[in-house]
């Protein structure tokens, strides 16, 4: 099961698989802050070693879209997985024409 999630501003689908949903609500309550008013705010900013990269944040309430990220991140899917190497979110991106050998970086 995922949740996705619709911007209204933008119109685009973000999803964001249970298993990072729950890490999230885990990262809201370490936050304390309002689960009812609080979320992840994903956004797209200049850097990395291919050109973009991801920032992940948890916002105590819903703030504006900033124009940028929106154009890379429409059918986005967000994962959380844990392996022998360690933990994190992952992206599945269908707008990147390219990455980073450590995945955290990538090209559009």
């Amino acid at each position: 099961m995922s949740i996705d999630q619709q911007a209204p501003a933008t119109g685009f689908n973000m999803t964001l698989t249970e298993r990072a949903s729950e890490e999230v609500q885990k990262f809201i309550a370490q936050e304390q802050v309002s689960p009812e008013t609080a979320g992840l705010r994903v956004s797209v900013l200049p850097g990395g070693c291919s050109g973009f990269k991801y920032s992940l944040n948890i916002e105590e309430r819903a703030l504006e879209d900033d124009g940028f990220s929106a154009q890379y991140l429409a059918g986005v899917t967000i994962d959380y997985v844990t392996s022998m190497q360690g933990s994190g979110f992952t992206f599945s991106n269908p707008n990147a024409t390219g990455g980073c050998g450590c995945g955290t970086s990538f090209t559009a």
